[in-house]
Formats: structure tokens, C-alpha cells, sequence
């Protein structure tokens, strides 16, 4: 028996004593106390920008059903992904912590191997999110909730599989990225090298399946078997991620609609977040089927910002008003949607606008479910429970900062490290020690660098930043002798 598990297994059991007489360590069924718990339905999207649903102010695409779901609970404006990729965000999601404390800043494929011919080496980072790590899954597991991971994974190998993580099902979870294509069977040579990819556990389809119709069918029937328990679904889309391919009836369907003067002109990328939002309707109206709407948390998220690089010979899609996109500390590279609905609590048609995080998750989950956790595990926790926003959007929150790291480079960026305070941001690129500050509250497209005119707050903010980076023990690149540079630590 490992350490982890023989300390989990003494926590487990000295909080039953405590309590009275809880959960056995190997019950699954549900308790008095456990079928009181919320059921939790965590929608996580892939590369959907802050723009791209309607009640964002997409101008293009239609979403009735995340407006719907925004109507019935609080639409948060400044809701960030803890890194502008997806993998950091993912973990920070599991865990409740920066991605710099997990040495998890950019995804699995490119942990172990950084570029060598730039002016910065990026560091050696962890693919695998380590089992020492205790997840939101783990601990609701313990607590007698049924937990199931649906769709993409991307932390780590067969080792570090969302079964080694507190996961009771795992239907298409892996240590890829993206699938090579949207359409049934959902395998074959990809544009990655050439190599087989597949999603598991998605047999006996159908020509013309396709994969985000097929995942929410397995949440469904998750759905439909839990739902005499706590269940725990964490559904993961692999949409609006590449390979850009839509349903060809809505393809059509958003190619007439196109207007010049649009944001948003990707027809292929429209037709995907239709999918994307018909599938949440489906997600909702069993809720509702199944008598559990009033006891089921929803949360509707993204894992960084959209991608605004081309696929195929055109752009994916537009952040605007944002600056930039997936890769960028810019706020169109982790500013994102977050929806959060919860029966009894949210309040109609809430909007909040306190900067929150996906390291927010683990704690808020934690407060809704009325659990503890692992003392040890908690004891690094970054982020803040959401809970008191939840119940007033006005709310404060003992918290004015945020902060980033992305040691690595992207078509959209360099290697950067950025601090939110209040609405000020301020971004430092690692090559050549250079500073942007802007005023969100002025400024939300990041246009007007203030770093020179106001020198004293810049100051003060890489000044925090950098404490922060020690804090974290963050990863830096080093410099590349081959080219000739200086990092700032």
C-alpha cells in the first residue's frame, strides 16, 4: 500500500469517527447524509473563446441552450482558465492549484520535449499529473458520489489515466489531445505526425456519427445509471478543438448566414459550436427527465481562450473584443465563458464580474458538496470556493490577484508570465524582460500599454509577480547558448 493511500485511508477514517458514523471506506451506495450532496455536472469545453456563445455577444452563432442555462444561473464576465492551453488548465481544474505549482504549464505530447532553437530553452515540465496530487474526483469518491469522466483527458499516460485519479468510469479519456477526426470512428492516421489516434470506448457507432452527439450519449446513460446516488459527471467535449469539422446540414446553414461586417466568419467553426450547443440542451432536458434538477449543480466552462491561428487556410475563430487567443496571456488566451447553475442557490439571470479562476473549481466544489477534503492537499490549495459568489454575485472575495506563467512559446506568444490586481494586468515577456500594463477597466482589448507612462506601477505588479514565481517555485526557460539571452527570475 502506498503512502498516499494509507494516509487517505486514516483521514477517511478519522473523519467518520468524527462524524459519527459516515461512509464506509469501500460503500458506494448513498447515505442519508451523501443523497442530501448536489449531483455536479461539470461541462468542460476545448478551446471555446470568451466571444463564442451568444450570451458573450457572439454575432454569428447560435446558442440557445447556454443562454438558456445563463438565463437560469450566473454568467461570471471575468472568468479565467489558469493557463491559456489546455493540459495546465485541466490540472489546475483537478487539484484547485496554479499550474506553475504542478510543473504542469503546457500539454502532455510537449512536456519532455521544448524547442531547441529559439532564443529560450522552456523548461522540462510534468506530463503526468502525479498521483500525489489529491483531485476533486478522489475526494468525492470517498464520499460515496459516483464519479465519471467523459471525453478528453490529456494529463498523462495509461498510468495517469482518470481511473488512477478517483474516476469510477472513463469513457474516451486519454493522453491525446485531440481526436483526428470528429466524424465515426473517430480514428485513424492524424495531422500530428501521421500517428493512429482513436477514442476509446466509442464502438458500435454509426457512418456519420459524430463524437459530440456520441459523448453525450455515454453522459446520458451515466446520467440514467447514477441517478439514484451523488454522481459527479465530468464531461469533456473535445470540440471546438481541431480538426475543424461540422455536421455539413449546419456547415451550409451558417455559410448563408456569414455577413462581412461579422466577427465571426467561420462557417466549419459555427456549425461546431452549434453541435456543441444542441448537446448541452441534451444535457440539461435529461436533468430535467430524470428528476434531479433540483438537486444538480451544472457548470459550463472552458479550458483556455479561442484559437485564432488558421486551420486549413483559415481562421478558427475571433475573441473580439479580446486581444489574441489560445497560447497568449493576452485575455483572449484565458479569459473564457463560465456559466454556473445551482437549483436553490444561483439566482435567475446572474452576472457577476469578480475575476475568478479555474483553480476556483476544486474549493467551490468542496463548498457545495459540504466536504472537507485532505487537510495536506489543502494546505496548497490556490484557489478560492466560489460558494459566496454563487449565493450573491455582488459578493467580495478575500482575493484581488491572479496570476499566470506560460514558459513556453505558441504561434500567439513567447514565453510570458502575468499578473491580474485588481484591473490592472500586467504581462512580462521572459526573451527580453519587457513589460505591458493595462487598465481592463478602460482597456479590456489591451491596446493602450501603459508601462511607460506609470513606471511605479509597473513596477509594483512585476514586483508581486516575481515573488509569486518564487512562491510557486515556477519553471523558467533558460537561456539558449546557441543564441544569446537573459532571464529575469
Amino acid at each position: 500500500m502506498s503512502d498516499k493511500s494509507t494516509r487517505r485511508d486514516f483521514l477517511r477514517y478519522a473523519a467518520q469517527l468524527a462524524a459519527g458514523a459516515g461512509l464506509s471506506v469501500c460503500a458506494r451506495g448513498a447515505t442519508e447524509a451523501s443523497s442530501m450532496r448536489p449531483n455536479l455536472v461539470f461541462i468542460l469545453v476545448d478551446d471555446l473563446g470568451w466571444a463564442d456563445v451568444g450570451c458573450y455577444g457572439s454575432d454569428l452563432h447560435e446558442t440557445p441552450n447556454i443562454d438558456r442555462l445563463a438565463r437560469q444561473g450566473v454568467r461570471f464576465t471575468d472568468a479565467y482558465a489558469a493557463a491559456p492551453v489546455c493540459s495546465p488548465t485541466r490540472a489546475s481544474i483537478m487539484t484547485g492549484k496554479y499550474p506553475a505549482r504542478l510543473h504542469i504549464t503546457i500539454w502532455y505530447e510537449s512536456s519532455a520535449s521544448p524547442p531547441q532553437g529559439r532564443k529560450l530553452i522552456p523548461p522540462i515540465t510534468q506530463g503526468n499529473m502525479p498521483h500525489e496530487q489529491v483531485t476533486i474526483a478522489e475526494v468525492l469518491k470517498d464520499a460515496g458520489y459516483f464519479t465519471a469522466h467523459v471525453g478528453k483527458w490529456h494529463l498523462g499516460d495509461a498510468a495517469h489515466y482518470p481511473q488512477t485519479h478517483g474516476f469510477d468510469v472513463n469513457i474516451g479519456g486519454t493522453f491525446w489531445g485531440a481526436p483526428t477526426t470528429f466524424f465515426y470512428p473517430y480514428g485513424g492516421p492524424s495531422r500530428w505526425g501521421g500517428e493512429f489516434r482513436y477514442v476509446p470506448h466509442l464502438e458500435f457507432g454509426h457512418e456519420g456519427e459524430y463524437l459530440t452527439d456520441r459523448l453525450t450519449d455515454e453522459a446520458l446513460q451515466v446520467m440514467e445509471k447514477a441517478k439514484d446516488k451523488p454522481f459527479f459527471l465530468n464531461l469533456c467535449y473535445h470540440t471546438v478543438h481541431t480538426p475543424i469539422e461540422g455536421k455539413p446540414k449546419l456547415v451550409e446553414h451558417y455559410r448563408k448566414k456569414v455577413k462581412p461586417d461579422m466577427h465571426h466568419q467561420n462557417y466549419e467553426y459555427a456549425a461546431m459550436v452549434h453541435s456543441l450547443d444542441e448537446n448541452v440542451g441534451r444535457i440539461l432536458d435529461k436533468i430535467d427527465e430524470l428528476g434531479v434538477a433540483g438537486r444538480t449543480v451544472v457548470v459550463f466552462f472552458s479550458d483556455n481562450g479561442g484559437y485564432i491561428n488558421k486551420y486549413e487556410g483559415t481562421e478558427v475563430t475571433d475573441n473580439y473584443p479580446l486581444r489574441s487567443g489560445k497560447g497568449s496571456l493576452y485575455e483572449g488566451g484565458t479569459r473564457v465563458p463560465l456559466i454556473v447553475r445551482w437549483p436553490g442557490v444561483t439566482r435567475a439571470g446572474g452576472v457577476c464580474s469578480r475575476a475568478v479562476s479555474s483553480i476556483d473549481f476544486y474549493p467551490t466544489i468542496l463548498g457545495m458538496a459540504g466536504l472537507a477534503g485532505d487537510s495536506e492537499h489543502n494546505a496548497n490549495v490556490d484557489g478560492l470556493s466560489l460558494v459566496p459568489l454563487l449565493r450573491d454575485p455582488t459578493a467580495g472575495l478575500k482575493r484581488d490577484t491572479l496570476y499566470w506563467h506560460y514558459p513556453h512559446y505558441y504561434p500567439t506568444t513567447s514565453p510570458v508570465s502575468s499578473i491580474r490586481l485588481g484591473h490592472w494586468k500586467l504581462l512580462e515577456y521572459l526573451e527580453d524582460e519587457r513589460v505591458e500594463l493595462y487598465d481592463l477597466n478602460k482597456d479590456i482589448g489591451e491596446q493602450n500599454n501603459l508601462a511607460k507612462a506609470m513606471p511605479e506601477k509597473a513596477a509594483e505588479l512585476r514586483q508581486h509577480l516575481g515573488a509569486w514565481r518564487k512562491d510557486m517555485n515556477a519553471q523558467m526557460p533558460a537561456p539558449n547558448p546557441k543564441r544569446g539571452s537573459g532571464v529575469r527570475q
